[in-house]
């Protein structure tokens, strides 16, 4: 496992009654990671061939490498369900060790791209598509993000049992800010690559700049199209009006979110996307995409606003609409805290979890 919307998880589940021991994994290909204090785990690192082409059998050497481990683990307090986090490779390794240890193990997908593709075709992306498959047919229950995801998965695979699980937000920690320390701002937080929709954003705001002459940009992550977007930027005009601010820690965030006007990600391909939820939480219109999981939760000018993939048109008008009427963010960011606080926080999600479990360790 690795990441905030896994670990915040954990908590919520101790509270319920739920011990965990918890192993985040990386490719010894990587860079080592620092312990994070705020979200304790233990790292184990594992050989794996370069790339994704060694992703349909790193899950044998991730699961060889966690065997003596999980079994000390085991002995000291027996273990009744594992859960990963995507198929490849934890699901992978997940399954090769609830063999060997007699006991059940769940995975969950993340992700739109179910099978692991990775975008790509040929014999390594069919390799991948096997691995996945038999995760899936292997795991007592497959978590789904969101329907949109589970329905991807039913489509590609028959015979699998399936839940959808969303994730759920700390809705202490992301509230909503004070009137008065707003500003002009739109903002995006997201691993910077062309699928998350930022370039759109930057085109959408080159259109209404002149209307807007005060509104800024900040652009929260790290990604490979950072330095093609800032190119994008200068040639649009607008490269003074945007703030790259690469990787933040939750605290800045959390407050970056409570500052904005409006909370703009229109990616392409997104499972469901916890900063969505995050900046709902925080009382924000947010602006998302139709056919993504998002939609499962956004209800068009209701809690949020939706717009089609690519949709620079639907953007730009979207973006005057909720700029040029304050008594209408406030009635959607109001809305959408609402949403979350109703079934979207961190205890909805561990309740949901807590049960699957229970069903899983029967």
């Amino acid at each position: 496992m690795k990441g905030c919307y896994v670990a915040e998880s954990l908590r919520q589940l101790q509270r319920q009654g739920a011990m965990s021991s918890v192993i985040a994994v990386d490719s010894i290909y990587h860079a080592k990671r620092r312990p994070n204090p705020e979200f304790p785990a233990e790292w184990i690192r594992y050989p794996q061939l370069p790339g994704n082409f060694g992703l349909s059998s790193a899950g044998n050497f991730l699961g060889a490498a966690l065997q003596k481990r999980v079994r000390q683990l085991h002995q000291r307090s027996p273990i009744d369900v594992i859960h990963a986090h995507a198929a490849l490779p934890c699901g992978h390794a997940a399954a090769f060790l609830a063999q060997r240890l007699g006991v059940p193990f769940v995975v969950t997908i993340h992700s739109l791209d179910v099978f692991n593709r990775c975008f790509q075709d040929g014999m390594a992306a069919r390799w991948r598509r096997k691995a996945s498959s038999e995760v899936y047919k292997r795991a007592r229950k497959v978590i789904c993000i969101s329907d949109t995801v589970r329905r991807l998965l039913a489509d590609g695979l028959s015979g699998v049992s399936t839940e959808v699980v969303y994730n759920g937000t700390d809705t202490d920690f992301f509230v909503p800010g004070s009137p008065q320390n707003q500003t002009s701002t739109i903002l995006l937080v997201g691993t910077m690559l062309a699928g998350k929709g930022q370039e759109l954003i930057l085109r959408a705001v080159a259109r209404i700049k002149d209307s807007y002459p005060g509104l800024r940009i900040r652009m929260i992550g790290e990604g490979g199209d950072r330095d093609r977007f800032a190119e994008l930027a200068e040639a649009l005009g607008i490269r003074n009006s945007v703030d790259f601010e690469g990787k933040r820690s939750r605290s800045e965030v959390a407050e970056a979110m409570r500052t904005c006007t409006i909370f703009a990600l229109p990616s392409r391909f997104e499972g469901l996307g916890c900063v969505y939820l995050e900046a709902m939480a925080c009382g924000k219109p947010v602006i998302g995409c139709r056919g993504q999981g998002i939609e499962e939760i956004i209800h068009h000018q209701g809690n949020g606003w939706l717009i089609p993939v690519d949709g620079l048109d639907e953007l730009v008008s979207g973006l005057k609409t909720l700029l040029e009427d304050a008594e209408l963010r406030s009635r959607i960011g109001q809305a959408a805290r609402q949403t979350v606080l109703e079934s979207l926080t961190l205890s909805h999600q561990a309740e949901r979890l807590m049960k699957i479990y229970k069903e899983a360790a029967e």
